[in-house]
């Protein structure tokens, strides 16, 4: 009985995203504090840094886990048994199938700022994706994860 994740990341935005918006929070304070006041700049600041810290926390949050049951990616989980071949991807080939080669049908977890990615292969007659485009910071590894747990279930 395996009860522990095979695989598991969360695909949380990078620093250097944090630094930027610390600094757009601070060029935000100065701008709008200067001509209109201190009390005025906080708030349009407070607001601002409220607003971003949501949207890298949601954004950031999202899920990547392989269990001997089930594959979640994002919002999205299907059973294993529904999972066909998996392919790591990187560099021009990552770019290449979130770009011109992808299916729009397929499911996408797209994270702009990761360098690679998995294509995974959906075998559900019913399903409407034809397979799952996943970036991922270890596509080996994830798709290793994928097609080990695949080779032992058959």
């Amino acid at each position: 009985m395996v009860d522990a994740a095979a695989y598991r990341e969360r695909l949380s935005v990078p620093v250097r995203w944090w630094l930027i918006a610390a600094a757009a929070v601070v060029t935000l304070l100065v701008i709008t504090g200067v001509p209109a006041g201190p009390i005025a700049g906080i708030a349009v600041a407070g607001v601002a840094a409220v607003l971003l810290v949501v949207l890298f926390v949601r954004y950031g949050g999202a899920l990547v886990e392989v269990d001997a049951e089930k594959f979640r990616a994002g919002r999205a989980t299907i059973d294993r048994t529904y999972l066909g071949k998996a392919v790591a991807l990187t560099g021009e080939d990552a770019r290449n199938a979130f770009g011109r080669d992808c299916d729009p049908k397929a499911y996408l977890v797209l994270r702009s700022y990761l360098p690679g990615a998995v294509r995974v292969e959906l075998t559900d007659p019913h399903d409407p994706a034809p397979y799952w485009l996943v970036a991922t910071k270890h596509p080996d590894r994830l798709a290793a994860a994928l097609s080990q747990n695949s080779v032992a279930r058959s």
